[in-house]
């Protein structure tokens, strides 16, 4: 049995710090746990102060040998691969079912946050929630030292949890953020999964045809100038194309770089942003998807605003934020101006023209019936089944076309090299 020094917080919220006789970090939580105190840190010491002395600082160093310990260095790669592997999004939504569990049982959430924090692997998010937990202890509310990580908890998120501390009602409200966190990170990983194959096959497609241009185009033109003969003129556009890419590769690569720079700083601009939205709305199948992906967006962000207590106007506020697109946003905006001067939520959005009749109808019908949230909640399941549809339609076509675009570029490059040197063939048999 070792002596651990240990330091965690106790039912008071307040940071406590201490010595405890243990066989190992986990008997310590648990004998810990029985006094009521949440553990923080726990490290082991030696009767003999100077070898907890020596214990400590083999901790921190490392081995006697002056060189770090390997054990932590895979540690901590290990916990970067993890959080790679988690977005941000995605921990707050793991973080936020765990506190939900915890303050349902009873647990203050001081305690709950102090707990939640020992757990959280990915590391701006145990940070944050840290100072979250310091925060209030100190006396803060809850929504408040949140607002303080707008990177990590958006506005909906923020006036969610507030209204849930003003009606009593937080672990309730934090399962809704959690089950709609998830249910976003989700639509997010889907609608990537789907783009991520052809993306990869336009990569991969684009760096074979270069390296043809490059490399084997060049070598073939040798063989023609030996010969003499007139070219046909598909062959002379072959070689006058792949001449300009190996003398010009850099001037490609920069005139691609600064497009691409030019085109970000024009569509952060207030025109540039509301042009680029309205073209990708009319885009044929993916101005669909994205339409569909903003109104289930929409939806299901009013109903858990509605649900957890927020005030429909600011509600509107905040929903407006999460469309992603300015055209949509614009409606929202003068929707929310239209219900306060008296009018109902569908009427404005029916009138913009943006949203699909049934969805304004369904709307209707919801507000006359008093059931408004439910009605957004039946629209935001339907259309995330319309997505799912949608998304299978767009990765099947997409697959074949970009096979066959790679298939079309090799196939010509191929055409316009063999079809001369056969001609020579039957020159030299001539």
């Amino acid at each position: 049995m070792s002596i651990w020094s240990y330091s965690g917080v106790n039912d008071k919220g307040r940071t406590v710090r201490g010595t405890i006789d243990a066989d190992n970090a986990k008997t310590v939580r648990q004998l810990l746990r029985k006094k009521g105190i949440y553990l923080d840190d726990a490290r082991p010491l030696a009767d003999d102060p100077r070898a907890g002395a020596a214990a400590r600082k083999k901790a921190v160093s490392g081995p006697a040998t002056g060189k770090p310990s390997a054990a932590p260095t895979f540690s901590r790669l290990l916990r970067g691969l993890k959080q790679m592997a988690s977005s941000p999004a995605q921990a707050v939504a793991t973080s936020t079912r765990q506190l939900a569990t915890l303050v349902k049982a009873g647990i203050p959430l001081p305690e709950s946050l102090a707990a939640l924090v020992e757990q959280i692997e990915h590391d701006g998010l145990r940070e944050a929630l840290q100072q979250v937990s310091e925060r209030v202890r100190e006396g803060i509310s809850f929504a408040k030292a949140l607002e303080e990580h707008p990177r990590l908890f958006t506005p909906l998120y923020v006036n969610m949890v507030q209204a849930g501390e003003a009606s009593g009602n937080l672990d309730g409200v934090l399962l809704r953020l959690a089950d709609f966190s998830e249910a976003q990170v989700k639509l997010k990983n889907k609608i990537a999964g789907a783009l991520a194959y052809p993306a990869f096959m336009a990569l991969f497609g684009t760096v074979i045809i270069g390296v043809m241009m490059v490399v084997v185009v060049p070598k073939v033109s040798a063989i023609f100038e030996d010969f003499k003969r007139a070219l046909p003129w598909y062959t002379q556009l072959l070689i006058g194309v792949s001449s300009f890419v190996g003398s010009f590769w850099w001037l490609i690569i920069l005139f691609a770089i600064g497009a691409g720079v030019a085109f970000q700083r024009w569509k952060s601009t207030p025109e540039g942003k509301f042009r680029w939205d309205t073209v990708v709305l009319r885009i044929p199948i993916l101005g669909d998807l994205m339409r569909m992906v903003a109104i289930a967006r929409f939806t299901r962000t009013l109903a858990t605003l509605l649900n957890s207590g927020v005030p429909l106007l600011k509600a509107m506020d905040i929903v407006k934020n999460v469309l992603e697109n300015r055209v949509l946003e614009n409606v929202v905006t003068v929707a929310a101006t239209s219900i306060k001067e008296g009018e109902s939520i569908a009427e404005p959005l029916k009138r913009s023209g943006e949203f699909p009749p049934i969805v304004t109808h369904m709307i209707a019908i919801g507000e006359r019936a008093g059931e408004l949230e439910g009605m957004l909640e039946a629209v935001a399941a339907s259309y995330d089944s319309l997505i799912d549809a949608r998304v299978g339609i767009l990765t099947s076509l997409l697959e074949p076309m970009m096979i066959a675009l790679m298939g079309g570029a090799s196939g010509g490059i191929a055409f316009a090299i063999l079809m001369p040197l056969l001609q020579l063939n039957e020159f030299v048999q001539q």
